[in-house]
């Protein structure tokens, strides 16, 4: 867990949270209405434009350095939850509001059979999402799947209205689990990513079929279609 004062490290523009970035910018400026003036009015319209906006996917997905900076996936509008959650947490320092990045270990039950061979199991090492300041205390959000994928796989969208914890949702809409954490690696100002990538590589080297730095071709809506269809 770093170590840098609230009054920088939070707050500074670093290699993946690339917060002066063009692309950041204009990804924050397309996604505040008029009326969000406050900053939890600009943190919640925010969330729900990374969240909404930038597609999920695991498949294919791009943990180069370039790929995993801010202003590259605000450029692509794609990625998983360490691109989305990197987004959101530039995003808000551009804004002039804390942000740090989480990083933990979760089960996820609702994998599909085709996910869970090539993780190696239900367990996803290095899931990202983000803590961030707001009146005076930490909350964290999780900006990562979008309306679209949650409805294909039977789960309720996270909300988030600045004032409370948005991480999971422990059971879908069927009462089944979905959910669970298992281990917190703690709160990042920048992404360490040669521990992040070191440790996905060790625990799920089935992904890494698209090369030495991205995960092996798929689509996420695909696999729902399968299983619905099954």
């Amino acid at each position: 867990m770093t170590t840098t004062s609230l009054s920088t490290g939070a707050l500074a523009a670093t290699e993946f949270l690339d917060h002066t970035s063009d692309q950041v910018r204009a990804f924050v400026a397309d996604a505040l209405p008029p009326g969000a003036t406050t900053p939890t009015e600009q943190a919640v319209a925010l969330y729900y434009a990374v969240r909404d906006t930038i597609r999920y996917e695991v498949y294919g997905a791009d943990l180069s350095r370039e790929g995993l900076r801010a202003g590259t996936v605000a450029a692509t509008g794609s990625g998983m939850c360490l691109h989305k959650s990197v987004l959101y947490a530039a995003g808000l320092r551009s804004l002039g509001i804390p942000a740090r990045l989480v990083l933990t270990d979760v089960r996820n039950h609702l994998a599909s059979d085709k996910l869970v061979s090539l993780l190696g199991g239900d367990v996803f090492h290095q899931h990202c999402l983000t803590s961030v300041r707001l009146e005076g205390q930490w909350v964290r959000a999780t900006p990562v799947f979008n309306k679209t994928l949650c409805r294909l796989y039977g789960m309720a969208p996270l909300d988030f209205d600045g004032t409370a914890d948005s991480v999971h949702h422990p059971f879908d809409l069927k009462g089944r689990r979905q959910m669970e954490f298992l281990r917190f690696h703690g709160e990042f100002d920048d992404l360490p990513y040669e521990a992040v990538l070191a440790d996905l590589r060790a625990a799920h080297p089935g992904l890494f079929q698209g090369g030495d730095d991205r995960f092996a071709a798929g689509s996420l809506v695909r696999d729902a279609d399968r299983t619905a269809a099954a």
